[in-house]
C-alpha cells in the first residue's frame, strides 16, 4: 500500500495548495522506485480534478485553484525528468493549445507532458489561441494531431471554427482533432466534428496516439 498512500498524499499536497511538501513527497516517490507517470496521472493529475470540483463548487476560487497549479507544478518538475518515454521509432506530431479568450492552461499543460510520454513531439502554442494560429502551425510542421483545451464556455465556439478552418485549408482528414477542458463533454466534441475527447489526461494521451496509429493505417491502405 505505500505506492497508494503516496499517491494519495501527492493529490492531498496540491488540494492543500502546498507547493514544498508536494516537491518533497514527488521526490521520495521517485526514490521509492515507483514510475513517474503514475505519480503524475494518478497523484498529482487527481489533486487538480479534484481542487477543479472545489473551484466549480465555489468552495475554491482562482487565487486557491492558482495556488494549487502551482502545488502540481513543483510535483511535476521533479517527476517529468523520470518519465520513461515511448521507445515507439514512430514519432508523431501535435499542435496544442488553449483557445481565443481563455487563458486557463492547466490542463493543456497535463495533456502535453502525456502526449510527450507517448511518442509525440509537441508543439505548445499556449494561451489565448487564435483559431488561425492552430491551422497555420498544424501546416507549417505537418501536424498529426490538433488538441484545444478551454476552461470557459464562452470559448467553446472557437472550437468548430478550427475545424472549419482544416477543412478550408483540405488537411481535416489527415488530422485528428482532439478538445478537452472542463466544460467540454464527449458529446460537444461529437457535435463539432472532433475526433476524441477524454476527461483526464493520460486516457487522452492514449486516445490521441490510437487514433493517429489508425488514421495513418488507414490512409496507407487507402494510397494502396
Amino acid at each position: 500500500m505505500e505506492k497508494e498512500n503516496m499517491l494519495k498524499e501527492l493529490a492531498r499536497s496540491v488540494v492543500d495548495m502546498d507547493e514544498e511538501t508536494s516537491a518533497e513527497l514527488s521526490k521520495s516517490y521517485v526514490e521509492a522506485g515507483f514510475d513517474a507517470y503514475d505519480g503524475i496521472s494518478s497523484g498529482l493529475s487527481v489533486g487538480m480534478d479534484e481542487a477543479g470540483r472545489l473551484y466549480e463548487e465555489e468552495e475554491y476560487y482562482i487565487p486557491e485553484l492558482l495556488l494549487c497549479s502551482d502545488a502540481m507544478y513543483a510535483g511535476l518538475d521533479v517527476l517529468k525528468p523520470h518519465l520513461r518515454r515511448d521507445d515507439s521509432s514512430e514519432t508523431y506530431k501535435a499542435v496544442v493549445g488553449v483557445v481565443e479568450g481563455d487563458t486557463h492552461d492547466i490542463g493543456k499543460n497535463l495533456f502535453k507532458v502525456m502526449l510527450e510520454t507517448v511518442g509525440f513531439e509537441v508543439y505548445d502554442l499556449g494561451r489565448d489561441v487564435p483559431p488561425k494560429e492552430f491551422v497555420d502551425k498544424a501546416m507549417e510542421v505537418g501536424a498529426h494531431l490538433v488538441g484545444m483545451s478551454t476552461l470557459m464556455t464562452t470559448t467553446m465556439p472557437n472550437m468548430p471554427i478550427v475545424i472549419d478552418l482544416l477543412k478550408a485549408e483540405g488537411i481535416r482528414d489527415k488530422t485528428i482533432v482532439m478538445v478537452g477542458g472542463g466544460p467540454i463533454s464527449r458529446s460537444f466534441a461529437q457535435k463539432i466534428g472532433a475526433d476524441g475527447y477524454e476527461p483526464e489526461a493520460s486516457a487522452g494521451a492514449r486516445l490521441a496516439r490510437e487514433l493517429v496509429t489508425t488514421k495513418l493505417e488507414t490512409m496507407s491502405h487507402a494510397a494502396v
